[in-house]
């Protein structure tokens, strides 16, 4: 699985004219799952993401986790994070898990983001074509690979 992160001052999710979900200050997690991709996976992750220190203390240092600071998380589903772009321009996605494999991992992480924070994760709706409107605070973005885990 791979994730990215980005702390934000406030972000959503449209679908049509329909605001799906919409958050304040916390994190917006793009959530891309790939073919191999495990519950361990997801539950590392969701881990890593709730306890991730890149909010500031009180003297401006990303000491702060999104628990810490009480803040919010926003995941949405992007299997185009595990695109392949080593030929050609047009990219390919033979390496994303099918609906079977990416909807029940993109769920597990998260409910066990909520379990881990104690508050509920919004979401978008899997595989709908949505807008995602964010304002990227600092900016910090952070990018996570579950197979890059040691």
């Amino acid at each position: 699985m791979r994730l990215v992160i980005q702390r934000v001052s406030r972000a959503s999710v449209t679908i049509g004219t329909e605001l799906r979900s919409s958050i304040g200050a916390g994190l917006m997690v793009l959530v891309g799952v790939a073919e191999g991709d495990n519950p361990d996976d997801a539950r590392w992750l969701a881990a890593k993401t709730v306890a991730m220190r890149i909010f500031p203390d009180d003297k401006g240092v990303m000491n702060r986790s999104v628990i810490d600071c009480g803040g919010d998380i926003l995941a949405v589903s992007q299997f185009t994070l595990n695109a392949s772009t080593r030929k050609g321009n047009r990219p390919s996605y033979i390496h994303a898990a099918g609906h079977d494999l990416a909807v029940p991992l993109y769920e597990l992480y998260c409910s066990e983001c909520s379990r881990l924070t104690g508050k509920e994760t919004a979401t978008g709706v899997f595989g709908a074509d949505m807008q995602v409107e964010l304002i990227n605070d600092g900016p910090v973005t952070i990018i996570i690979d579950s197979k890059l885990r040691e």
